[in-house]
């Protein structure tokens, strides 16, 4: 218990700390709450529309492609702390592990996941006929 009592302290102080500074918040801050004051902070600008919209599939996809690869930096530092102790067998580890997420990195990007501007794609010509000039 001995090596957790400066733990424990540490815990209690930053409790007691927010809560006296909440409480004191409370007691001496001001109260004249206005239509303006009581609606929700939307980062500077009013809030337009419902808060139930739909959001579109490429948002979903976009939001768990970048936690993946943040995950990837997650595995990236203790691989940088412990590499004298790895050695070469860790260096080729983690050579595979990215060439793994570049491999996916591509595919997503190849897909088209990762364009958000208007779907506008040059059409391949087929056999025996010219692309369009560009005016």
């Amino acid at each position: 218990m001995d090596g957790w009592l400066g733990i424990v302290i540490m815990i209690a102080l930053g409790v007691g700390f927010a809560g006296v500074m909440i409480g004191l918040s409370l007691l001496l801050g001001p109260k004249n709450p206005t239509p303006e004051k009581l609606a929700p902070y939307e980062c500077g600008m009013p809030a337009v529309g419902n808060a139930r919209e739909r959001h579109s599939v490429k948002f979903y996809l976009v939001a768990m492609i970048f936690l993946l690869f943040d995950i990837e930096i997650a595995f990236l530092y203790p691989w940088a702390v412990a590499l004298r102790d790895l050695g070469w067998p860790g260096f080729v580890q983690l050579v595979t592990f990215f060439l793994i997420l570049t491999v996916g990195y591509v595919y997503v990007w190849r897909k088209g996941v990762l364009d958000w501007g208007p779907a506008i794609r040059a059409r391949r010509p087929t056999e025996g006929t010219t692309a369009p000039k560009a005016a």
